[in-house]
C-alpha cells in the first residue's frame, strides 16, 4: 500500500510455530536433555554436570554455552567455581510433561507389543 512501511522487525518476525520448532530442535540433544534433567534438583557445578553426564569436557562446554544463549540456564562464578541452573520453573516442568508423554507413549508399545506377541501364540 502506497504510504505504508514496513519494518525490519515485521519482515523477520517469525511466526510461532516456526520459533516453537526452533525451540524444540534447540532442547533435541541427549546432553542437554541430561543437564536439564540435573539441574532440576537444583544448581550444579560445572565439575559436578560433567561427572555426571560423562562426556568430554569440550562437549558439554558446547552444549551449556547453547543452552546459556538459549536463556533456558542460567550460569554464575563463585570464585573458580561455574554454577548452572535453570532459569524458571516452566523448564522443570517441560522435563516431567516431557516424561510423562515419553510413558504414555510406551506404555501404547507395550500393550501393542503384548497383542502381536498374543497373536504369535494363537497361530502357532
Amino acid at each position: 500500500m502506497p504510504g505504508t512501511r514496513v519494518t525490519r522487525a515485521a519482515r523477520t518476525q517469525v511466526p510461532l510455530y516456526q520459533a516453537k520448532a526452533e525451540f524444540f530442535r534447540m532442547l533435541g540433544h541427549p546432553v542437554r536433555i541430561r543437564v536439564l534433567e540435573l539441574l532440576q534438583d537444583g544448581p550444579m557445578p560445572v565439575r559436578d554436570l560433567r561427572c555426571a553426564v560423562e562426556v568430554e569436557p569440550s562437549n558439554l562446554s558446547q552444549q551449556l554455552a547453547v543452552l546459556r544463549r538459549s536463556g533456558i540456564v542460567t550460569a554464575t562464578r563463585d570464585g573458580s567455581t561455574v554454577v548452572y541452573a535453570l532459569a524458571g520453573g516452566d523448564v522443570a516442568e517441560l522435563m516431567r510433561a516431557a516424561r510423562r508423554i515419553l510413558t504414555e507413549m510406551l506404555a501404547g508399545q507395550e500393550d501393542l507389543l503384548a497383542q502381536l506377541r498374543e497373536a504369535d501364540m494363537r497361530s502357532m
